[in-house]
């Protein structure tokens, strides 16, 4: 289906695990968008907004503290093959800036493998996280609006 076009778009859908489409000499870079809210990414959360409220990093802080663990047992995580990624991120209605950071998991995994990370993501505003994710696992997170770190797997 996407064969053909040059840039090809998934969106992290409630309920779904994500797995790139297309084939290795495919045109362009695969797009996930990713939407953050207070103190999370509403569709690793299977695209569910908690609705919680914040002025403040702490204020995330404090959530996650309580219910980050129980919601990130129930996170899905991405399953996507390597390649290049364009990681579209959104801050909706967070009233501060935030960020984005996709790293290796664990200290090998960080030392590995490629990361990205950036900040400057005021309410509202959109940007785009460009990387070439090679086989390994990954965690994203943003850590100016604290969100539990959610799992990408990255295999052929």
């Amino acid at each position: 289906m996407f064969q053909n076009a040059p840039l090809k778009t998934l969106v992290a859908a409630g309920g779904l695990t994500l797995a790139a489409v297309g084939s290795a000499h495919a045109a362009g870079p695969t797009v996930i968008e990713l939407t953050q809210t207070a103190c999370q990414f509403v569709e690793s959360e299977n695209g569910v907004d908690h609705g919680f409220q914040t002025t403040k990093q702490a204020d995330c802080e404090a959530i996650n503290e309580k219910s980050g663990a129980e919601r990130l047992a129930t996170a899905k995580t991405l399953e996507l093959k390597p390649g290049k990624y364009v990681f579209r991120v959104t801050n909706k209605n967070v009233p501060y800036q935030l960020g984005f950071w996709l790293r290796g998991e664990g200290v090998f995994g960080r030392a590995a493998l490629p990361s990205v990370s950036g900040g400057g993501l005021t309410t509202g505003a959109t940007k785009d996280y460009v990387i070439e994710l090679k086989e390994g696992e990954y965690l994203y997170s943003c850590p100016l609006n604290p969100t539990p770190d959610y799992k990408i797997v990255v295999k052929s």
